[in-house]
């Protein structure tokens, strides 16, 4: 038995090191690349200004809105301009909130976004921490296979992650296999490849990795305890959301109830990566602006625009599949409003929701923030290294495959119209799972309907073993923030 253990660690350790070499071997001449993985661009007509190619072709003329709108960009990149070399003084800050609302200049978001985010001082005070945390997930990392099969699904029709082993597909390899050592506790989660995704768009490597970590860490993002075991952040923004819609849209609440749309069917994307391809990649960029300045207020003020603005519409469709397929597929293609109108409503509905105090969900639990030293090698089980399924499950997996198997029967045998499946549960049971009382919420997790691929209910967990000292670089102990 020990004899096959370590020919399977083996095994394990050779196929990782192959993943890297073929990363860094990239697109070179005699590279490995199977046909399947690679593109075919004979059916794609043009690229918008943000990279993405389409199979429809570019009108001949832009309309007069079009040419409107860039002459506008064009004004406002001028102000940025002027701007931007006094980023501290205070009448600059004082702009900054209505300049960010009317839209910051594509050309200036990589500047802005920096800035915002504070990732200059970051990589100041900590210069080698990115490229020793790549090089332990080449020694040592447990999900590099995952990554690896992430890496090509992502943002499959945009330019820079289109071809495989491409620049940018590797420097998100990178991103996410180095932040996976980085930060223990939470690994790695499928849906953190869009949002490294999206900061690589902007920033370079190691930029967006420390970009990463401040969305991640910072009291003012907080996306650890969206992506942590259980999910805890995504339960509180649900419960938060559904209190919202019961206060202020209760008719469409009850539309929602009765034809068994649960909240978390549709706003994953909402949530997890701030409505990235959930709404037109323009107006993705906006709420990110946004959110980038704001914090996490963005995500539950926009979940309730999206509503409220297409309120009307929704109520006519009086089908769970037509729901679903409107708020996820349809509104990506047409968003059925100017991207400026949205931006303006988002900004009175934040000011409204603050004004009654319910911009924000309850406070998080201790558990929602980092709990493992940043930067601290610990050792994966045997089972986790040669990537084997474990035949015991934890008492929490099991709970949440009885929740399932149990919001399943009810959903078909009760009529959500006139009883609140959630008021049938005891109160204990959610307490013990951490799961939101409103809907248990488990649907989400067996239900592939995110082009994020399936987001893992357990993405990572802290190990109180550390590998043994002398296999860390001697550079790299205690540096880590």
């Amino acid at each position: 038995m020990e004899d096959e253990e370590e020919a399977l660690l083996a095994r394990a350790q050779a196929e990782r090191e192959k993943i890297f070499q073929k990363y860094e071997r990239g697109r070179e001449p005699g590279a490995e690349i199977d046909p399947w993985e690679d593109p075919d661009f004979s059916l794609y007509k043009h690229t918008d200004r943000y990279g993405f190619i389409h199979k429809h072709t570019l009108p001949a003329r832009q309309d007069l809105g079009t040419t409107r709108r860039r002459e506008i960009e064009l004004e406002r990149e001028k102000k940025w301009l002027k701007m931007l070399p006094k980023w501290q003084r205070k009448d600059t800050q004082e702009k900054l909130r209505s300049r960010i609302f009317k839209g910051i200049p594509n050309k200036l978001r990589p500047e802005v976004w920096l800035k915002l985010l504070g990732v200059k001082d970051v990589m100041k005070k900590w210069p080698t921490v990115y490229r020793e945390m790549l090089r332990r997930a080449r020694l040592f990392s447990t999900e590099v296979r995952q990554i690896d099969s992430d890496v090509n699904r992502q943002f499959r029709e945009h330019m820079i992650f289109r071809e495989r082993y491409s620049v940018k597909q590797q420097s998100l390899f990178n991103v996410l296999a180095a932040y996976s050592m980085y930060n223990s506790e939470v690994g790695y989660c499928q849906g953190m490849s869009s949002v490294a995704g999206l900061l690589l768009m902007y920033m370079d490597e190691e930029e967006a990795f420390w970009a990463l970590n401040i969305l991640f860490t910072e009291e003012k993002y907080a996306m650890h305890g969206l992506f942590i075991e259980g999910f805890p952040k995504l339960t509180r923004f649900l419960g938060h959301h559904d209190r919202l819609l019961e206060r202020f849209m209760p008719r469409l609440k009850r539309h929602l109830d009765k034809h068994h749309v649960d909240s978390v069917l549709y706003s994953l994307k909402w949530f997890f990566v701030v409505f990235v391809e959930r709404v037109p990649f323009s107006l993705a960029l906006r709420v990110w602006d946004v959110y980038l300045l704001e914090g996490e207020r963005v995500m539950t003020a926009m979940a309730y625009t999206i509503l409220k603005m297409h309120k009307n519409r929704l109520m006519r469709l009086r089908d769970m599949d037509l729901i679903i397929e409107f708020l996820q597929v349809k509104l990506h293609s047409d968003f059925g409003y100017d991207d400026d109108f949205v931006i303006r409503t988002l900004g009175h509905i934040m000011t409204d929701l603050r004004r009654v105090k319910m911009d924000l969900p309850p406070p998080p639990a201790a558990s929602e923030r980092p709990k493992c030293t940043f930067g601290e090698i610990v050792e994966a089980s045997v089972e986790k290294k040669i990537g084997r399924r474990r035949s015991v499950f934890t008492e929490t997996e099991l709970n949440v495959h009885n929740v399932v198997i149990s919001r399943r029967e009810q959903l078909e045998s009760t009529d959500l119209s006139e009883s609140r499946i959630s008021d049938e549960l005891p109160d204990e049971f959610f307490d013990d799972l951490d799961l939101s009382k409103r809907s248990t919420r488990e649907v989400s997790f067996e239900t592939s309907f995110s082009s994020t691929a399936d987001l893992s209910l357990f993405s990572g967990s802290c190990s109180n073993t550390s590998i043994p000292e002398e296999e860390v670089g001697e550079d790299s102990r205690a540096k880590c923030p």
